[in-house]
């Protein structure tokens, strides 16, 4: 039924979880795995010049988090004897590089973890998995904490 799985992964508690049931389903329908971890490079868009962190510091850092919640996935299903590709995305937007790089890899399947954001953290920043599930034209299991 499910051909080809994404997994957007961030190195959280309920992504490690949406890692789980995607174990699960893939061992099921034997699927293709693939898991991404979406920068965004300009992060510091509009928050000024006086801004401690600058922009390589950032990306440098970004880029060694993304690459270690890819390789953890990465042997997450590699014990279960699944085979995962995983790369870096970046996009301004995370939740449009989850969805674009869903169309470009004919994925059937996105899933990926609730990260529960609540009150003004939610309203500025809003939701990924949210805005993934307003605009994904295809299914989202959502894995909750």
């Amino acid at each position: 039924m499910f051909k080809h799985i994404l997994v957007p992964v961030d190195g959280s508690s309920t992504a490690r979880q949406a890692i789980g049931k995607a174990i699960a389903i893939a061992e099921a329908f034997q699927s293709e795995v693939t898991v991404i971890y979406v920068i965004d490079p300009y992060a510091f868009t509009g928050v000024g010049t006086d801004f401690s962190y600058g922009q390589a510091e950032y990306l440098s850092a970004a880029t060694a988090e993304a690459n270690e919640a890819i390789t953890a996935a990465k042997q997450a299903f590699a014990d279960h004897g699944i085979t995962v590709t995983g790369s870096v995305v970046e996009g301004h937007a995370i939740y449009r590089g989850i969805l674009d790089t869903a169309g470009s890899i004919n994925a059937d399947l996105i899933v990926m973890g609730s990260h529960g954001r609540r009150g003004l953290e939610k309203l500025v920043l809003g939701s990924v998995t949210a805005q993934v599930l307003s605009h994904a034209h295809l299914p989202v299991l959502v894995v909750r904490d």
